[in-house]
């Protein structure tokens, strides 16, 4: 029987898919991707299509088989997966960097710029070559053997370094949980909130409560406990996760893991030619320097900074007259604040949730995207899934063509990787006879379905489904025939957060959330005053947000510029001294689970949040000036952006949409800090 990863069409037969099958699909996969090179650097063919199609089709195979896996890894891992995906891996990127370093190759790609009629191939087909080339040099293709050798080497081995970070973190994160026998222990925390603590200690054949680091769980206790103690418990266990501090000091210890992260990312930066880590990974964003980041990022602070400081001040003030609080403490913070704003704008977070159930929120998300875009999300039993929680949808266009698909997967569970993201499935294919339409993975973490309590979502949820709508959006609108380059492939880094953060902002819109909202037990939509509520707190503490933000922009920036060391504790406190308004005990150790800049994409380019974010809130605007939910702009929001991929630099894609460049007071008006 055909090894079911090796479909690179079909959607991912997930009920026949076990760890074993992973090497050997591999083994196959990366022997047809050799063979396919070797054809092509033989014949060294002087024709876009002969030279191209091959790779690209030989590409997919092994691209659809490794999201496959990854995303398993990510969202039902077990120790068997784990050390599948982490031996596979480090095949992949050792193959990806034979390929990457082939200069016969590499002279046949850059030879077809200058072949008779190149300029005359569809833009795509040449932004594919262009992005190709420059791949090739950044990855080495130009080093003498020694020194392209080693740059392989290095790639292997940072690749297996991430992804111990990321395991280590999960499992820093499934091995803290606290049992609650008492419920006085829980005052202050909702009855929703409740019932998954008690599912949790069921689901361990536990009586009681089960307290535990999924991020639910974390910000229930942080945001609504009124029993000090368990929030600085909680608060401690997570942010000493994977460290040398905390309850489980030293099992799960990231600390060497980042040392030598940031050792080979040096050590490659200087076999290319470049200063730092810092230079090498600008070479493909937006922005030109790490001068101009630090630019940005300290402009910035100075201009929020102010408003963080008195917005400090006076939750201080609150604590200690309202609360008792004389102290108040990083664990106090989130509470502190959701008091604040209860009693200065009467926003009650704990009912607002109660207007959210998620079966109601989805209805209305819908509502938008048809609004929006004139598609819909046609929901389909024959297709596999991998969990109860999964579902698969077709995405249809007002034409009724399916134009492509959806998998849904919104709930936390044990063995899911924490956090919200989405990942690209499968991409669009238009070759030849095969026709493929791109498909997109959405992943939330959103409180456990199963109690007599529906899983209800907080505003700040609804936000970031919605942001995680916009990088669905950009992979399944494409329109680009080359997957390298279509929807968030080849994009900017530090723009691909524009859709993304563009769509949060509709969370805002009255008649939006209204129609994403229905009362659990009533079915009533959130009223009025409820919603100006909202809106009137909007702007609570975004001094604070936008600090916190620099913070970990600079303190990624800095600590891969080397300036201030290689030790992240002390490098991290010297950036709080210099923009920080909250500052936690020593043994924070934040850094040790921050998987975003040690097994993600955003090493030296955390910064692209705040960067995107001018971007998305001028973006955004237009929106505003044409009536908000206006389908003539989401269409040519989908025509000018979301289906352009990077056939063309972000920026003029922007000036596409705009009519013009980025307003940079853009973003300090959506914050309110102007």
């Amino acid at each position: 029987m055909t090894n079911p990863l090796l479909d690179a069409i079909a959607l991912p037969r997930f009920s026949e898919i076990s760890p074993d099958l992973i090497a050997p699909a591999l083994d196959e996969a990366i022997h047809a991707h050799e063979e396919a090179v070797a054809a092509v650097t033989q014949a060294r063919p002087r024709d876009f299509a002969e030279a191209w199609l091959p790779l690209e089709r030989a590409d997919r195979v092994l691209d659809a088989l490794w999201s496959t896996v990854s995303h398993l890894h990510a969202v039902a891992d077990t120790p068997e997966l784990r050390a599948a995906h982490a031996e596979g891996q480090a095949r992949l990127v050792e193959n990806a960097m034979k390929v990457a370093q082939n200069h016969d190759l590499y002279e046949v790609l850059d030879g077809l710029s200058a072949v008779p009629g190149f300029d005359a191939l569809p833009e795509a087909d040449r932004a594919a070559v262009a992005h190709a080339i420059r791949d090739f040099r950044l990855a080495g293709v130009a080093l003498p053997p020694e020194k392209r050798a080693r740059f392989a080497e290095i790639s292997v081995e940072l690749s297996g370094l991430s992804n111990d970070f990321a395991s280590a973190v999960l499992d820093a994160t499934d091995a803290w949980e606290e049992h609650v026998t008492d419920e006085a222990l829980l005052a202050g925390i909702s009855d929703a909130d409740k019932a998954m603590f008690a599912d949790a200690a069921r689901a361990r054949d536990l009586d009681g409560w089960l307290v535990t680091l999924q991020y639910p769980s974390v910000t229930a206790i942080l945001t609504f406990a009124e029993d000090r103690g368990l929030r600085a418990r909680v608060y401690e266990a997570f942010n000493t996760r994977a460290s040398d501090r905390g309850p489980h000091a030293g099992r799960f210890d990231n600390s060497a893991r980042i040392a030598r992260i940031l050792e080979l990312r040096r050590e490659s930066a200087a076999l290319l030619g470049f200063a730092g880590p810092v230079e090498w990974l600008l070479a493909t964003r937006m922005a030109n320097s790490a001068d101009e980041v630090l630019h940005f990022l300290r402009d910035l602070a100075a201009r929020a900074k102010p408003f963080a400081e008195r917005e400090m001040r006076e939750l201080r003030d609150f604590a200690a007259v309202e609360l008792g609080l004389e102290d108040l403490q990083p664990w106090d913070v989130g509470f502190a604040a959701n008091r604040l704003r209860q009693a200065r704008y009467a926003v009650d977070e704990q009912a607002i949730r109660a207007y959210f159930p998620v079966d109601r929120v989805m209805e209305g998300w819908q509502t938008l995207l048809r609004r929006l875009f004139g598609i819909r999300l046609a929901e389909r039993d024959d297709v596999q899934l991998y969990h109860p929680d999964a579902r698969y949808c077709d995405v249809v266009d007002e034409d009724g063509s399916t134009f492509a698909g959806l998998y849904l997967d919104l709930h936390a569970r044990p063995g899911k990787r924490g956090g919200a993201w989405m990942a690209q499935a499968r991409p669009r294919l238009h070759d030849g006879g095969v026709i493929g339409v791109p498909v997109a993975y959405l992943v939330c973490n959103f409180s456990p379905r199963g109690g007599e309590t529906p899983s209800l979502l907080s505003h700040g949820d609804v936000t970031t489904l919605l942001h995680e709508t916009g990088h669905c959006l950009h992979h399944l609108f494409t329109r680009v025939d080359r997957p390298s380059i279509a929807g968030t492939n080849g994009f900017e880094w530090d723009a691909v957060e524009l859709p993304s953060q563009l769509m949060e902002d509709f969370a805002w819109d009255r008649d939006v959330l209204t129609a994403m909202s229905g009362h659990y037990r009533t079915g009533e939509a959130l009223p009025v005053e409820q919603f100006n509520r909202l809106v009137a707190a909007r702007h609570f503490q975004s001094g604070m947000f936008i600090v916190r933000q620099i913070e970990f922009g600079l303190f990624d920036m800095l600590l891969h510029m080397g300036t201030l060391g290689d030790d992240p504790v002390p490098v991290m406190q010297a950036v709080r001294e210099e923009v920080a308004v909250i500052h936690p005990p020593e043994w924070n150790r934040f850094s040790h689970s921050f998987s975003h800049i040690f097994a993600g994409g955003y090493a030296a380019g955390y910064y692209s949040y705040l960067w995107a974010e001018v971007l998305a809130a001028d973006a955004f605007e237009r929106f505003a000036e044409e009536g908000l939910v206006d389908r003539a702009t989401g269409d040519l929001l989908r025509e000018e952006i979301l289906s352009r991929g990077a056939t063309r630099p972000a920026a003029e894609s922007f000036r596409a949409f705009r009519g013009r460049d980025a307003d940079p007071e853009a973003m300090l008006r959506r914050r309110g800090l102007m």
